[in-house]
């Protein structure tokens, strides 16, 4: 499985504007920071102006954030910075999320209806729909890849498994959900992996070859070179204006940025809050998401780790100030914080983070010492320039406080992925849980409740669970934010990581790409864009 991967930028800006800056700062060796402010960050479809008249053919050029390790819906986590741009536009999604009017809309689907308790979901197929093999997208298609799915064990099957009961499909074009308990946000389980149905004929012949029913077709995959997405004139919702998709990949964060202003990349994924503020700063028309514990540090709490004691998660949690991080790292772009859900979003809460206390921290940890614990940790992280200079303040910090620290700076991704969520042998950890605004259930589940798949080994409690199944089950957007702001009470105790602030992802294009369409997770479909 891949999981989301934090990159960030070193460089230091010092220009500071106080029209859409909170203004001059310094960090703590003294160089000058511009910090931006929530209202720097438009969300959604920012800056695309006049459509004006489709071109047909060309090629749209992309920069992948990373390049995914599968094209395969079960076996990775569906965002636009694991692959989700690419396996949208082969596998298309039953469900949209519009952004501009925070509903759920239909898309390879006709309809879907829930029924009065939100336990019974009944979905209708589009007529016509095929997969590039020629073959129908019926619901006898869909029943099977979404098996496939759960028994392949990928982000949502957990919660897939523990909630849908059964998948009944009376005819072609029907297929009815039943659930264990009220679920009325169901819907945004069908926006991302559940969603994109994945034909029979991809499994056929023991090497994965993506079959889906999308507006593209993959045709050439050059590992670390290029993917390249060719256009389907059969899609259900007719010929795409492009005539194909290359997707590149250029690891560099600025130097992708710089192809794209010179334009030999037509729009690009990023996730570096300096290229970002850079970005926006710019101009550049988009696609903005600002995701919640995006940049966090998970805690070890299993048995044998410092993070077992509740004492020493709070200890840490009181020592770290997000500000010094956002400073140092990201010279004061992006917003520093330590709740869960910031000031910006639908769910922030008004209870706060634990603050930044160091007296406080001391006190905690005088405690655990006193009891045993001889006050070393380890820290991992990924070993880039802004990762470690991440690292070395949260040393400090913690060092500050009475804690022993030592760093264990990975040489790449994969092998941070491998300590963090595999093996589980780290203290405290640099990551991404990733809540994000659009139906963030799915992703609480999976990251903090105790049957969820991407805990790794955080601390988890009974209150929390319920609470969680509580989110699930409420009604409207008042009951889910009422239970939202117990949620951050019980963060505050349980502690399970430490909230460095939200990350923002920004799909950015230059001006000549047009018909871009959003949805969930920080992907956008283009079957109805062009260039020109």
């Amino acid at each position: 499985m891949r999981l989301l991967s934090r990159r960030r930028s070193a460089t230091v800006a010092l220009a500071c504007s106080a029209l859409v800056f909170a203004g001059c700062a310094s960090d703590t060796e003294g160089k000058s920071v511009e910090r931006t402010t929530s209202d720097f960050y438009e969300v959604g479809l920012v800056r695309t102006g006049d459509e004006g008249t489709s071109v047909e053919g060309g090629t749209l050029t992309f920069g992948a954030y990373a390049e995914p390790g599968y094209l395969d819906p079960a076996q990775t986590i569906v965002a636009g910075s694991t692959g989700g741009v690419e396996m949208a536009a082969v596998y298309d999604v039953l469900m949209q999320y519009d952004t501009a009017t925070a509903k759920v809309e239909p898309q390879l689907a006709e309809s879907l209806e829930g029924n009065v308790d939100a336990t019974e979901f009944t979905l209708k197929l589009r007529p016509g729909v095929t997969f590039s093999d020629g073959t129908p997208l019926d619901a006898a298609a869909v029943k099977w890849s979404l098996e496939r799915y759960v028994a392949k064990g990928a982000d949502e099957a957990r919660l897939w498994a523990d909630n849908v009961t059964s998948v009944e499909t009376p005819d072609d074009r029907t297929v009815v959900f039943t659930l264990k308990a009220p679920w009325p946000s169901f819907a945004f389980m069908l926006t991302t992996g559940p969603g994109m149905i994945v034909g029979k004929a991809s499994d056929s012949g023991g090497e994965f070859k993506p079959v889906g029913a999308g507006a593209f077709t993959l045709t050439r995959h050059r590992p670390k070179e290029e993917m390249v997405l060719t256009a389907r004139p059969d899609y259900w919702d007719g010929k795409p204006h492009l005539k194909a998709i290359r997707v590149v990949y250029l690891p560099d964060p600025n130097a992708l940025y710089d192809t794209l202003e010179s334009g030999d990349v037509d729009a690009a994924f990023f996730r570096d809050a300096q290229v970002v503020r850079t970005a926006v700063k710019a101009g550049q028309p988009g696609f903005m998401n600002l995701v919640a514990l995006g940049n966090v540090a998970v805690i070890n709490a299993r048995e044998g780790h410092p993070g077992e004691d509740p004492r020493v998660r709070r200890a840490m949690a009181l020592a770290i100030n997000p500000e010094v991080v956002s400073d140092r790292a990201y010279a004061g772009a992006g917003l520093p914080s330590n709740e869960v859900f910031p000031s910006f979003s639908t769910w922030h809460a008004d209870v706060g983070g634990r603050e930044y206390d160091p007296d406080a921290a001391r006190k905690l940890l005088e405690e655990a010492k006193a009891d045993g614990y001889d006050g070393k940790v380890t820290y991992l992280d990924a070993s880039d320039p802004a990762s470690r200079i991440t690292a070395v303040a949260i040393k400090a910090m913690l060092e500050g406080v009475g804690f022993k620290v030592d760093l264990d700076l990975v040489s790449d991704i994969q092998e941070q992925i491998r300590k963090v969520a595999v093996d589980g042998t780290y203290d405290v950890a640099g990551w991404g849980m990733s809540w994000r605004e659009a139906g963030p259930y799915g992703r609480m589940f999976a990251t903090l409740h105790s049957q969820g798949n991407l805990t790794v080994g955080m601390s988890t409690s009974p209150e929390m669970d319920a609470l969680i199944s509580e989110f699930q089950g409420a009604a409207d957007l008042a009951a889910q934010r009422e239970v939202m702001t117990r949620i951050q009470k019980q963060w505050n105790t349980d502690v399970p990581a430490l909230p460095m602030g939200p990350t923002p992802e920004f799909l950015a294009w230059n001006k000549d790409v047009h018909g871009v369409d959003d949805s969930v997770n920080s992907m956008i479909l283009l079957d109805d864009a062009w260039v020109g």
